[in-house]
């Protein structure tokens, strides 16, 4: 098995204790393993679960975790696969960065839009979305060489077609 490295996982400035307990379970971290994954870097974000790191010495992954840092980026970055909450300045920093992503929606916020961002981006094959409960069957079913790769706006694209739209003539 060809080892892929890090997972970093992700619940932004939110509280979010079920995707990192759902992370941290011995299942999942047997699923993340037989993938090729070797550790977990947990972004915790305001939560009170803290993962107990020898959970993940029984499937030889290392696990570490923060609460927050400034940037995430290089995290991001470097990490193999993206498991995020579905607030969308994640989800679009791990898209433009070009890693694989699987979004996990918080079910219990009463006002989930970020289920229909993270269902539409799904849609288009950008993304595969979970929710604590469904992530070890989505991590074990998804195919990563099916994602598209997500094409960054160019903001003076934008700035040219409402140009065009309201009648400005070019400068």
């Amino acid at each position: 098995m060809k080892t892929k490295g890090m997972v970093f996982v992700t619940v932004g400035s939110t509280l979010f204790d079920a995707l990192v307990e759902a992370v941290c379970q011995p299942e999942c971290l047997a699923t993340l393993r037989k993938l090729g994954y070797t550790s977990l870097m947990i972004q915790l974000g305001k939560g009170n679960f803290i993962p107990d790191k020898s959970v993940g010495e029984a499937e030889n992954i290392d696990i570490e975790y923060f609460t927050y840092k400034p940037n995430v980026a290089e995290y991001v970055n470097s990490a193999a696969l993206v498991i995020s909450h579905a607030g969308s300045g994640s989800v679009f920093e791990t898209l433009r960065a070009q890693r694989p992503l699987v979004v996990v929606v918080n079910t219990l916020l009463m006002d989930n839009h970020q289920s229909e961002l993270a269902d539409e981006l799904a849609e288009r094959k950008f993304l595969y979305t979970a929710s604590p409960e469904t992530l070890v069957d989505t991590l074990r079913t998804m195919r990563l060489d099916t994602l598209v790769p997500y094409q960054s706006s160019e903001p003076s694209a934008l700035v040219g077609t409402l140009d065009q739209f309201l009648g400005f003539s070019p400068a």
